[in-house]
């Protein structure tokens, strides 16, 4: 008895997909489950030395504890689950987080708010201009300076947040498809990444730890040549995307390992606190630009796609079209990247330019303040959420006064995130872990802070 199946059981939405780039979906033969069982069993039947069935020993029925990581390739890092599995089936699933934990949040009590900016680098290390720009504005909200932004460096911040988007997404797809088994996904998106750093080291001065921002504005300029750099960067991305999309979207390996796989119900997504692209996966509508808008991404045009079943697969369609759409901002902010200063010309907040500096008095004693005391912040509370790659990361800041925050917490999307593993592991094969991870897309530096 034999049937025949559509490669995709579920089509995927035509505004994400071009069809005349889609290969046709092609069908499969092979034989139900039930008759497979009973070939199986007339062969074990009359296998020579093996008892009537009646008689057959019972097998124990023990259930085994098995560490994934925290070195395991596929944990994205040193994630440790710590999975009871019933043959191959995982009955249990609890995460053991904090080897990499680095006291960031204590640390930041002890210095300056502008000495901190470069651990910001290392929370979200695949995205840190955007960890830059949260951290700073979380700060600049706290000065009460957040409405004073010169419209220059909002549009500039917004171009690092969302180069940073697709930089992280780059990644995040590229390793989903290669734990799955598509080698050529990583090699395709790294391509682009490496565009990325190239356009990020001509602007910070690095590739990998940028530190860009400053409390009150950025640390250079845009350099000549830069943004006819970004266009041409945004030209080649798109067809990237495209094809990286027609190598996996119908690829019936990679749809057979994510259709159906760690499905996560709107309702769960809420109570757990998901954000970002697991949030909008599971149907739910919430990207913090749309939602409570910072910057000027509420003078830009984009839209915020959803899935539908909330599956790994509506993930990976997910990010991808977020990153059509941040090549959208990103297009927009250059066409109408305004002319100006980059930060607030209050010396008490940024310092002065060091011409000043060696020639006056007053941008001197500044300067020698802003540098060992810091920034004098008034006290207070505050706490601002920016849509990072990964979902909203939050600053909390608690200030007594002065230029040292009092407390600093961190609210790490991808900590959030991983708390739901042990709701949607169980009931699933050891091997579906690697896809349900890829999906996920996390990042244990600031997991762990």
């Amino acid at each position: 008895m034999t049937s025949r199946i559509p490669t995709a059981e579920r089509m995927v939405p035509a505004r994400w997909i071009r069809s005349n780039k889609m290969a046709e979906l092609r069908e499969f033969e092979f034989k139900e489950p039930t008759a497979r069982t009973a070939d199986a069993t007339s062969m074990l039947a009359h296998a020579p030395g093996l008892r009537p069935t009646g008689e057959q020993p019972d097998l124990p029925s023990d259930k085994m504890v098995l560490n994934m990581g925290p070195s395991h390739p596929a944990t994205h890092g040193v994630l440790r689950i710590v999975l009871e599995l019933d043959g191959e089936i995982i009955t249990k699933a609890m995460p053991d987080i904090g080897y990499l934990h680095r006291g960031d949040e204590k640390i930041a009590e002890n210095m300056t708010y502008t000495q901190f900016i470069p651990y910001t680098d290392r929370l979200d290390y695949l995205a840190p201009l955007a960890n830059n720009v949260a951290y700073v504005l979380a700060v600049e909200k706290l000065l009460g300076i957040d409405r004073q932004l010169p419209p220059r460096c909002q549009y500039i911040r917004v171009i690092c947040a969302e180069l940073a988007r697709i930089s992280s997404h780059l990644l995040g797809l590229g390793s989903f498809a290669m734990d799955v088994g598509a080698l050529t996904v990583f090699l395709h998106t790294f391509t682009e990444r490496e565009k990325i750093y190239n356009l990020c080291e001509s602007l910070t001065g690095a590739r990998f730890t940028t530190s860009y921002t400053r409390i009150g504005g950025l640390a250079r300029y845009l350099p000549p040549e830069w943004v006819d750099q970004c266009r041409k960067f945004c030209n080649e991305v798109v067809v990237n995307i495209d094809e990286t999309e027609t190598l996996l979207s119908r690829n019936r390996i990679f749809v057979d390992r994510t259709q159906g796989v760690a499905v996560i119900s709107k309702e769960n997504a809420i109570d757990y606190g998901l954000s970002g692209p697991n949030l909008r996966g599971s149907g739910v509508q919430h990207d913090l630009r749309k939602a409570q808008p910072y910057l000027v991404y509420d003078q830009l045009e984009f839209d915020v796609p959803v899935g539908s079943k909330g599956d790994c697969y509506d993930r990976y369609l997910l990010r991808v079209e977020e990153m059509r759409q941040s090549v959208r901002i990103l297009r927009q902010c250059l066409d109408k990247l305004p002319s100006g200063p980059v930060n607030v010309s209050d010396t008490k907040i940024v310092l002065p330019p060091k011409q000043r500096v060696l020639t006056r008095m007053e941008e001197l004693i500044h300067h020698f303040i802003n540098v060992t005391q810091g920034i004098n912040a008034p006290a207070g509370e505050v706490y601002f959420a920016h849509e990072n790659p990964k979902g909203e990361l939050g600053f909390y800041i608690n200030s007594k006064g002065g230029g040292t925050p009092y407390r600093l917490k961190i609210r790490a999307p991808s900590f959030v995130n991983l708390s739901i593993l042990p709701l949607i592991l169980p009931g699933h094969m050891l091997s579906d872990v690697v896809a349900v991870l890829g999906s996920f897309d996390f990042v244990m530096g600031e997991c762990d802070r």
